[in-house]
């Protein structure tokens, strides 16, 4: 790899090392760093997206009781979310990379649908349908973001989904007398609109 770099570099003048690219990539990787996740989501993220972080917060915290952990939990989702739309709007995928991301988004979708099915048609919830499709999920990303990120945002991953993944979550929040009816009903909201915004394209 290092001849390869060193090759590079003589052909070009010597500059292969600087690329405007990655430095900016670099730079909003650090900014994000030290921003507060709040302030994140605000720069980052459209408002549907940071309305649908905040209710996952909300249930997330009552169900486990834990303010900490449930704050944990969302960090980390969110700088998922963040850092894969900054590697994107660089053109850091490959076009493979981006086959497999909107895949993910076709299989986002497709779990989308199910969870507003699930609470608004009585007697349909399926936990271990859940259980796969979030594990489906979780793999997809981790593909995706391989090569880019670093193991640090692959624990991330699979802190989120280990969370929400969780069959006992789930039973929880999809029983119909569920204490979290009304904060699921918000996210039902926020699911319907982000169908209606996000269009995986066309191949």
């Amino acid at each position: 790899m290092s001849q390869i770099r060193t090759q590079a570099m003589a052909e070009s003048g010597g500059d292969a090392g600087f690329n405007s690219k990655n430095v900016a990539l670099r730079a909003q990787k650090k900014v994000l760093s030290r921003m507060s996740t709040r302030k994140v989501a605000k720069s980052f993220m459209d408002d549907t997206t940071a309305d649908l972080m905040d209710n996952l917060y909300r249930i997330a915290r009552n169900h486990c009781g834990n303010k900490r952990e449930a704050e944990k939990v969302m960090k980390d989702a969110v700088k998922i979310v963040v850092k894969i739309g900054i590697l994107f709007r660089n053109e850091q995928f490959s076009a493979d990379e981006l086959r497999l991301a909107n895949d993910f988004v076709r299989k986002f979708r497709s779990l989308a649908m199910t969870v507003v099915s699930f609470y608004e048609v009585e007697f349909t919830y399926d936990k271990m349908f859940l259980v796969r499709t979030l594990s489906e999920c979780r793999e997809m990303l981790h593909r995706l973001i391989q090569g880019h990120l670093t193991e640090k945002s692959h624990g991330r991953i699979d802190h989120v989904f280990n969370f929400f993944g969780d069959g006992a979550f789930l039973d929880a929040v999809f029983q119909r007398e569920s204490p979290h009816r009304k904060q699921l009903g918000l996210i039902v909201k926020n699911l319907h609109t982000l169908m209606d915004e996000v269009e995986p394209a066309q191949t």
